[in-house]
């Protein structure tokens, strides 16, 4: 059974290995002539057989296109993702240690690709999420409104960003001066080479020469992605329309939520992971769960396919 076993049995098993090199570089195998996705690059696996373990079908699988056997494998993401005719469950391991000198024995072509270079491949759909998984940060911080203390304010966000926080999304509604604010926090995030993206203000944004979070209420009022080249645009979701409108105006990720019970939206009631697996599979984009959570539920949110955990709280270092 996959690892996120609360998607229906209608749902294809399917493994796959990240391989690196001394390097650093991950293997990639292009799907050959008269499959679905010919041409495609993906992670190597296959389909795990009834009876069969995910170390086992992985072992099998990498033998018989790639010649290897492997030693350890660790659980990365399991992503639900629907194709037209069916609905598969991508189960992703890094391959810790392996024996023998990878080959493409079904005539596949294979590709040592840098990491920061993943991206540019074309991919199937449910792989994009593991890209994102191994490319960016798996942890979204949302600051508090609360920042009429600017400096206690700005004190919070460096201690985020000091224990590791990457990714800061800039969301505030009480304070007289937002474009001083944004531009604090900005350098706080460059010199802890972290991404800030401004909550809603598409100008801000643009002068800033920062990322862009657009709430849900957006999403419909948008005629295309706006004009901010080579920035990150992430958008808020609650459901399958939203997710699908933010896909299609070609934001980078999505938030969705919530997840759990959470203070900031006490009025919706909680997705819970059933039905967050549930819409993950609908779009490739890569998601934050959002919503009641801590650090501690990211291995949870990997097994039903998202990225990583949006959250203020469970984030917001007090």
């Amino acid at each position: 059974m996959p690892r996120s076993a609360e998607l229906t049995p209608a749902a294809v098993h399917v493994v796959a290995g990240v391989i690196t090199d001394a390097r650093g570089r991950i293997l990639l195998a292009r799907r050959t002539a008269g499959r679905d996705l010919a041409g495609a690059w993906e992670f190597p696996g296959g389909k795990v057989e009834i009876g069969e373990t995910p170390f086992q079908s992985l072992d099998r699988e990498l033998y018989e296109e790639l010649g290897i056997r492997i030693d350890e494998i660790t659980p990365m993401i399991a992503v639900p993702q629907a194709y037209p005719g069916k609905r598969l469950v991508l189960d992703v391991y890094r391959v810790n240690g392996y024996r023998g000198k990878p080959r493409g024995r079904e005539k596949q072509a294979l590709a040592w690709v840098p990491r920061e270079k993943l991206a540019t491949y074309p991919m199937p759909p449910a792989d994009r999420p593991v890209v994102a998984l191994m490319t960016q940060p798996d942890r979204y911080l949302i600051t508090p409104d609360d920042c009429a203390d600017r400096n206690a304010f700005l004190q919070g966000v460096e201690r985020a960003l000091v224990a590791g926080i990457r990714r800061l999304q800039l969301r505030t509604r009480q304070h007289d001066d937002l474009p001083s604010l944004a531009t604090a926090v900005q350098a706080l995030c460059a010199a802890h080479e972290a991404q800030l993206l401004v909550n809603a203000d598409i100008d801000l944004a643009a002068r800033l020469g920062c990322g862009l979070h657009l709430r849900a209420a957006q999403l419909a009022e948008l005629a295309a992605r706006p004009l901010l080249e080579g920035r990150t645009i992430g958008a808020s979701c609650h459901d399958e329309a939203e997710l699908r409108r933010a896909e299609s105006l070609g934001v980078d990720f999505a938030v969705l939520g919530p997840v759990g019970d959470t203070p900031s939206h006490p009025d919706r009631a909680p997705l819970g992971w059933r039905k967050f697996a549930a819409l993950r599979e609908t779009v490739s984009l890569p998601i934050y769960a959002l919503g009641g959570m801590e650090a501690s539920d990211l291995q949870n949110a990997h097994r039903h396919g998202a990225q990583g955990i949006a959250a203020i709280r469970g984030l917001w270092l007090s």
